[in-house]
């Protein structure tokens, strides 16, 4: 085992410039709510607590439709106002870019750049009614519109008949929260590795994994999976054995270009 890690910064930083991320999305979608009439009065706003980020969907910056977006590094201070929309049924029961499952029925939203998960009050300021939402998703890439509600959401805030609304979107953020924490155990009967980013294209998983590769003694990879019913490929180093190591090679990699690498267990 090589005691210690040592990249060639340059060689990679010119590599790494080459590369745009895609992000796992959900596209913008025109579905609808349940088939049947669904009480939401007795739906509870999403309780806020501290909480680190997902290692999925926060990315630096991300590619969508053409237009590249730049993912808050802390929602401290964010409030906006602009229109909402919502969705439903299409995408109920799949899988968010945080890696949560989407349910229609509880207080859930998704944001183009607001760190997940996030807390947000957001406000119809037609009615002056209020919910609070964990932003646990990316969206809503339609232009002009800054956020995208569960059903529940749109249907307490009373514009789920319109489709939109003029909202008022906080931030709701605790001491603590975001705080990024390295594993301080190896997961029994699970194999560590570091994921270093995730690409809609293969092509330049590939590349980076290859340059990658050439720098350290571990076996990089660049494995598909579908993720919001896209493919995506993750270049992930490993498996590993040390802990340190692990840690070690995500510092080295943390790399705006890339987002965040992650220990992770599988």
């Amino acid at each position: 085992m090589v005691s210690a890690i040592k990249f060639s910064g340059l060689i990679l930083g010119c590599l790494i410039i080459l590369f745009t991320l895609s992000a796992c999305s959900v596209l913008e979608v025109k579905d609808s709510g349940p088939s049947k009439p669904f009480d939401v009065s007795s739906v509870e706003d999403a309780t806020p607590k501290v909480e680190s980020k997902s290692p999925y969907g926060n990315p630096t910056s991300y590619e969508q439709d053409g237009i590249t977006y730049h993912v808050m590094s802390s929602a401290d201070g964010y409030k906006e106002r602009g229109i909402a929309s919502w969705y439903g049924t299409k995408f109920h029961g799949e899988r968010t870019s945080s890696g949560e499952t989407y349910d229609m029925y509880v207080m859930s939203a998704a944001h183009k750049t607001l760190p997940l998960p996030t807390y947000a009050r957001v406000t119809n300021l037609s009615n002056g009614r209020q919910v609070i939402v964990k932003v646990n998703d990316r969206g809503p890439f339609k232009p002009g519109r800054i956020i995208d509600l569960s059903y529940a959401a749109a249907a307490k805030l009373g514009f789920h008949l319109l489709g939109t609304a003029e909202v008022e979107v906080e931030a709701i953020v605790l001491e603590g929260s975001h705080q990024i924490v390295a594993p301080t155990a190896v997961e029994a009967n699970r194999d560590m590795y570091v994921q270093v980013a995730a690409f809609s294209d293969k092509e330049k998983a590939e590349t980076l994994a290859a340059a990658i590769r050439k720098q350290v003694p571990w076996t990089v990879s660049a494995k598909s999976a579908r993720v919001n019913r896209k493919t995506i490929y993750r270049v992930r180093i490993g498996p590993l054995t040390s802990l340190d190591e692990a840690n070690r090679l995500v510092s080295t990699l943390s790399i705006p270009e890339l987002g965040t690498p992650r220990v992770i267990f599988e």
